[in-house]
């Protein structure tokens, strides 16, 4: 009588276990802190503490009237904003309910995504990309 040897190849999965979600990175309060301008708006940012900023945002639409002379549109809001990591929500006081302006700050820069119009001007927008103009502390309530 034969036997046969039967070869069984285990073959086993080896997981290394991923480390939680990586920590999202976090802005220092100098980062944040002071004036940011675009072409179309300036945020007046300042670190309150316990993941606060207060926000000031003046910004323009400018357009030419119908003979070719200059017009602007204005806007303005301030408020607190509450931060993340790199992310701060702003809704400024009095705006309609859906109104949130997303700021990121990376690279250097602030990133600024805007949803709903936030009552501002007609055709008044804070979101765009914002390049920092100064670190001293801003005057608030002041254009």
């Amino acid at each position: 009588m034969k036997t046969r040897s039967i070869s069984i190849l285990l073959c086993c999965l080896v997981f290394t276990p991923i480390s939680a979600q990586a920590q999202p990175k976090i802005v220092t309060s100098a980062q944040v802190n002071g004036t940011w301008k675009s072409n179309s708006g300036t945020f007046k940012i300042w670190a309150l503490g316990k993941q606060r900023l207060q926000v000031e945002y003046d910004g323009v639409y400018r357009s030419k009237m119908a003979d070719g002379s200059p017009m602007a549109n204005m806007g303005a809001g301030i408020g607190t904003a509450s931060i993340e990591g790199r992310t701060a929500i702003f809704k400024p006081e009095g705006a309609e309910a859906d109104c949130a302006i997303t700021m990121n700050f990376g690279g250097g820069g602030l990133k600024v995504e805007q949803q709903s119009n936030c009552g501002f001007g007609m055709n008044v927008s804070a979101a765009g990309r914002y390049r920092k103009v100064s670190a001293v502390k801003p005057t608030f309530g002041k254009n």
